[in-house]
């Protein structure tokens, strides 16, 4: 295919003003953040999973950082250590550790892993013999009468263990204090996203997923989400240029990017799409829901939130089709791509149910991609691409 529309016109770097450039930098950001907070005796504590709630390792004193890999150049050497048939987040990950070439991750006094992936929970054992470990354990039949209850005690301990490790109380105060963080910046991330349900969203897919941190609840950050949100209201933002032809609207489900982990929302945006909506875990499926800052009992209502998370871990997941439902209305996408990394079970299997949901429930195209960090698969993904792009537009 050599439709024109395939030149990623409308990927065109915005007006770039000072809010844009802010997250261009965004790794040396976190660098500075995390290297400063580590030299003043600040506990930097690795997570690896949205269900590990943020807020209670701040209110610790510790700064949480996010680990998860997203570079094919960390694969190889895991390999050694880890099966080649698996999850390329989970390779990377480790890899990281074997080349000692995460500096946040050696900076860290504590690693927070959960239950929610059995590959994960393995790599976490072997991860364990150089690095501390607390493991949360997510209940996962997300409909069990017991099941929040469980969570909200494995919270309480995982509070009073930083209590013990950090040697420090949290209060009921510092808790909310850190909850108000959070949800101030997932207000902000989320506003950002919503742009995209505009009939010419402002980013691209690929540059909304460029507006994050490794790091949560710093300052500068909000302060730039801010800026940039005032930028496109005010129209100081300068819009992309237009495409030749209208882009076709992509609602992105499945695996969350990591950083560096890109490519296959890149090669759709370059097939002439634009990706208005990422539900996964980088996207929006993390920030939609927020945390009640005035409950009596903060460990509960972090608990209730976070268990809300509509991940395949859980059985049955009907909460994914019930934010996917949403998401479709409030977007509109012209079709749903879902991405599973290579062995990632839970995503892959529940794949059957999405593209039934998508064809027969939403009416759009529906397509699978499963892949890792190789680009080797490139050439044959973008006519893939192709193909669906013109199923798309033979429909509009």
């Amino acid at each position: 295919m050599t439709d024109t529309t395939c030149t990623p016109a409308h990927l065109d770097s915005p007006g770039k003003s000072s809010p844009w450039r802010y997250f261009d930098a965004m790794l040396d950001h976190c660098y500075d953040y995390a290297e400063a907070a580590h030299a003043r005796g600040q506990p930097i504590v690795g997570i690896m999973c949205e269900f590990t709630p943020r807020e209670i390792i701040m209110a610790a004193g510790g700064v949480p950082v996010c680990l998860c890999g997203g570079s094919a150049e960390t694969v190889a050497v895991a390999e050694q250590y880890l099966p080649a048939n698996l999850c390329p987040l989970i390779k990377s990950t480790y890899g990281y550790l074997v080349k000692a070439s995460n500096p946040f991750l050696n900076w860290a006094s504590l690693v927070v892993a959960e239950t929610t992936c059995d590959g994960k929970k393995k790599m976490f054992e072997l991860m364990a013999a150089t690095k501390p470990m607390y493991v949360l354990e997510l209940p996962q039949k997300s409909e069990d009468a017991g099941a929040l209850e469980h969570w909200t005690e494995e919270l309480r301990k995982f509070m009073r263990f930083l209590e013990a490790q950090f040697q420090v109380q949290v209060t009921d105060d510092r808790l909310r204090d850190a909850i108000r963080v959070m949800n101030r910046e997932r207000a902000l991330r989320r506003q950002l996203a919503e742009l995209m349900a505009l009939d010419i969203p402002p980013f691209s897919g690929r540059q909304l997923l460029d507006l994050k941190s490794l790091i949560s609840g710093i300052s500068a950050d909000l302060e730039q989400y801010e800026a940039i949100l005032r930028h496109v209201h005010e129209g100081l933002h300068e819009p992309a240029a237009p495409p030749r032809k209208a882009p076709v609207r992509v609602l992105l489900t499945g695996v969350p990017m990591a950083h560096g982990a890109e490519r296959v929302l890149e090669l759709i945006e370059a097939c002439g799409a634009i990706v208005v909506c990422q539900e996964n875990c980088t996207g929006l499926k993390p920030i939609l829901e927020d945390v009640a800052e005035d409950d009596p009992d903060p460990i509960r209502s972090l608990a209730r939130k976070y268990y809300h998370l509509p991940c395949s871990v859980m059985t049955p997941n009907t909460g994914r089709f019930d934010t996917l439902r949403a998401l479709a209305a409030q977007f509109r996408p012209h079709c749903v791509i879902e991405l599973i990394w290579q062995a990632c079970l839970t995503y892959d299997v529940e794949s059957y149910r999405v593209r039934t949901f998508t064809e027969d429930t939403l009416h759009h195209p529906y397509l699978k991609i499963t892949t890792d960090y190789s680009p080797a698969d490139s050439a044959r993904l973008t006519a893939r691409l192709e193909a669906l792009m013109e199923t798309v537009r033979a429909r509009l």
